[in-house]
This record gives structure tokens, C-alpha cells and sequence, in this order.
């Protein structure tokens, strides 16, 4: 019951606003990453604070373009602890969902100390890579009025990277790198696991735009 009060809260919070990046989809799936990665470890987890943190995490969410971004962590942090204090939670587990929460973003740049923040910075972050990844990729591009990718060059050969202008480019430009980052070893696992796929995903959408692909089925 505890997770299904969480989730009524954050959508009572986003009001019906829709971002198929940062959905209830998105929340689950870090829930479920998070869930995974300590199942793998031998370090004991405060699973109350690590599910809290994880269903909270975007509650607070805001544009990719909106000057504000930086905050969205910390913002969300205070939220989750405001509402569960008021339900009862221990306050020093409080003090783990909020650094939890604001050490899982890119922008914050709060470094994770506890184990639950690190677990939950791998488990969004591993939402940047894989299909669902790509997907949330082309998703926040689109809405941001950003192009797909350069037919001309898409891997950026004979020009500079801009994922300004492509979304293709922030592959190489950002999302790649990510699996370095990864704080715990299922993490990283994951990670290039996920990017590896994202690999195979831009070597047949070269085929494609080469025509390479219709070319090879003429010649079966």
C-alpha cells in the first residue's frame, strides 16, 4: 500500500502533465533497477529509503530547457521528505531520501555517499541507455524541436558533435559515457549491457539510411 501512496502523490503533483520521459513508466522502472541492483550485492540496504527515494525521485520535474533544471533535484528531494514526514518516516531516514535523491541527478553534481544513493543514481541513469533509453532520447529531442540525426553525417565525421541540433549525437556525446559512471558492479553490468545494444541500434540505422539494408535484400 505504501508504494501505491507514493505513487497517487506524485501524480497528484504533475496533475495530469505528460512527459514520456518522466512518467509513472520511468518511476516503476527505476524502482524495479533499484530493487535488481541490491538484490546483487553483499552490502546490507535500507529498502525503505532506497523505494521512497526512487518513487520520489522526479517529483519535482521540470523542462530539459527550463533555467531552473539544476534545482529539479533538490526540489524533489525537499517534497519527498515533506510528504513523508508527515506520514511518519524516522527522521534520519529522511536524511537518506533526501541525499539519495539529490545525489541521483546529472545537474545537481552531489556526489553519492550512502549506498542507496548510489544505487539509485545507477538505476536512473541506466534509463538513459538500452532501448528504453533510446527511446527517451528521440522522446526529449523531439520535444525540443531537435532533429533526428544528420543523414549527411550522422556519426558526425566531417563536423562537430551537436546534440543541440541532433538527437543521434548525444549518443556519442553523452550517453555512451555513462556506463563509466556507474557506481555499484551490477550498475556497470547493466550499463554496458544497455550500451552495447545502443551500438547495434546505430549500426542498422546507418544501414538504413545508407540504403545498404534495401541493397542487401535485392541481392538474396
Amino acid at each position: 500500500m505504501e508504494q501505491q501512496d507514493y505513487e497517487a502523490e506524485v501524480l497528484r503533483v504533475w496533475a495530469g502533465s505528460r512527459d514520456g520521459s518522466h512518467d509513472l513508466g520511468h518511476l516503476r522502472r527505476v524502482r524495479a533497477s533499484c530493487r535488481q541492483i541490491s538484490t546483487e550485492l553483499d552490502t546490507p540496504v535500507d529498502q525503505q529509503v532506497l523505494l521512497a527515494a526512487a518513487m520520489f525521485h522526479d517529483v519535482i520535474n521540470l523542462a530539459k530547457d527550463d533555467p531552473e533544471r539544476h534545482r529539479a533535484a533538490v526540489l524533489s528531494a525537499d517534497h519527498a521528505v515533506a510528504y513523508l514526514a508527515a506520514k511518519g518516516m524516522a527522521p534520519e531516514r529522511l536524511d537518506a531520501v533526501h541525499h539519495a535523491i539529490c545525489a541521483h541527478s546529472f545537474s545537481a553534481g552531489v556526489a553519492p555517499v550512502s549506498l542507496e544513493a548510489r544505487i539509485l543514481q545507477d538505476a536512473d541513469r541506466l534509463e538513459a541507455l538500452g532501448a528504453i533509453g533510446i527511446a527517451r532520447c528521440f522522446n526529449v529531442s523531439g520535444q525540443l524541436g531537435r532533429g533526428l540525426f544528420d543523414a549527411e553525417d550522422p556519426l558526425a565525421q566531417r563536423r562537430d558533435p551537436d546534440d543541440q541540433a541532433w538527437a543521434l549525437d548525444h549518443f556519442e556525446i553523452k550517453l555512451y559515457r555513462i556506463s563509466e559512471t556507474m557506481q555499484t558492479a551490477p550498475g556497470r553490468r547493466m550499463a554496458q549491457q544497455r550500451v552495447a545494444f545502443m551500438r547495434q541500434f546505430v549500426a542498422q540505422l546507418l544501414a538504413e539510411n545508407a540504403g545498404d539494408e534495401v541493397r542487401d535484400q535485392a541481392a538474396e
